[in-house]
Parts: structure tokens; sequence; C-alpha cells
């Protein structure tokens, strides 16, 4: 059975091993927010590069997402040239797919030429989001890392065949506009403008959103892709 069935933790300690064995520069990591309030964001390092949710798939979300695919499906959907997206194809993979999805759209974030990552997105720059999705899935070297971080962590890793209920999707600014990723939609979902100064708690507001929508649950993180403070 494929180890891509053992999802990631959301862990700042294990997703930054995960990235710097992949080639991600040190000068950049994950860290966790703990609070979407104005003040408690202006204690976050900048600059943020990404925002990356871990959120629970209710039912009420898994109706909202099928609403939102016909009604984008419906409209002419045009995207920065150079957004790099990707279809998730692996059982519990939103993490790692998270992950590319911040760090392959910041192109100051600097790679490892000879990394994992940096020769994935070489070999997968002209490719559709299915195609990236599928060359993701036979890679051995992600397999390989996605293997070995995912049984780290504080809690026990699940057991591959027990279903998991959470999942992670990025967030991003590109061009001035705040676009949200997410590997199981066909399309990635725009959510108006933003800026460098103003992403942060632009993305922070979409994150208030989901968790409007179940309002009963509490199985929610969040976490930042920013420069690391020394």
């Amino acid at each position: 059975m494929t180890p891509w069935l053992v999802p990631l933790e959301s862990n700042p300690e294990v997703l930054n091993k995960y990235i710097y064995t992949l080639g991600v520069s040190k000068k950049w990591n994950i860290v966790d927010i703990f609070g979407l309030e104005p003040e408690m964001l202006e204690w976050v390092a900048q600059p943020v590069k990404a925002v990356i949710l871990l959120f629970p798939c209710s039912d009420a979300y898994e109706a909202h997402r099928a609403k939102e695919n016909e009604e984008l499906k419906g409209k002419e959907q045009t995207y920065p040239t150079d957004l790099f997206y990707m279809r998730q194809t692996i059982p519990n993979a939103c993490g790692t797919i998270a992950l590319v999805h911040s760090i392959a759209n910041n192109a100051d974030v600097e790679l490892d030429e000879g990394g994992t990552l940096s020769k994935y997105l070489k070999q997968t720059r002209d490719m559709t989001p299915e195609e990236r999705g599928k060359i993701l899935e036979s890679n051995e070297d992600f397999i390989g890392t996605h293997q070995e971080v995912a049984q780290e962590g504080q809690t026990e890793a699940p057991n591959p065949d027990e279903k998991i209920i959470h999942h992670f999707v990025a967030f991003v600014h590109k061009d001035g506009e705040l676009l949200e990723l997410d590997g199981r939609k066909e399309f990635p979902v725009k959510h108006g403008p933003t800026s460098p100064e103003t992403f942060l708690q632009d993305a922070a507001k979409i994150c208030k959103v989901f968790m409007q929508r179940d309002p009963d649950e509490v199985r929610f993180n969040v976490l930042v892709l920013n420069a690391t403070q020394d």
C-alpha cells in the first residue's frame, strides 16, 4: 500500500523538516498562528508568503464545495500565467499539495537547484494541473520524504485505512489577487484583491468564513509560510 495514504500532521516541526528535505531554504519556515484577530496577526513575522488552513470536511463544507464548483464551471476563468496549480490524485496527500502550492507560487522562496522540489517544478512547468498530480504520484523522492515525516510528530500516525476528515488548503497572493489553491477542486478560487501588506489579514478573513460555515467545529488549524526569525 502506498505510504501516501498516511497524512501529514499539522505540526510546524514536522512540516519544516519536510520542506527543508525537499530543498527549501531555511530562510523560510512554517509556523502556527494562534489567533485570527488583527491584534494577534500583528505578532506574525513578515513577510508572509502563504497561509495554510487545516479544516474538517463536513457535510456543510462539501455542499459548499459542490455548489462553488458548479458556479466556477459556468464562468470563464482567467488566472496569472505563472500560477502553479495541481490536482490531488493521491488520497490524503493534501498536506504535500498545500506545501507545494505555497512554495511554487512564491519565486523569492529559494530552492536548492538539485533538490526534489526544484526538479519537480522544472519537470512539470508546462503541464496541466492533472498531469502535475500524476507526476507527483510516481515521484519516489517525494514519496520517501513524505513517508518519513508522516511517521513523526506529537501524535501517532493514523492507520492508512482510517478515514481522514481533515484537509489542507493553501492561500497565496498572486498579481494582486488572493487565491485559494486546493487540489481537490477543479479550479483555483479567487477571493478578491490583496497586497503584500494586507495578505495575511485578507487570508485570515477567508479562514474565518470556513470556520463560520461549521460553528460547532473546533478542529481548525492555521499556519503560515514566512521569513525565519533569528
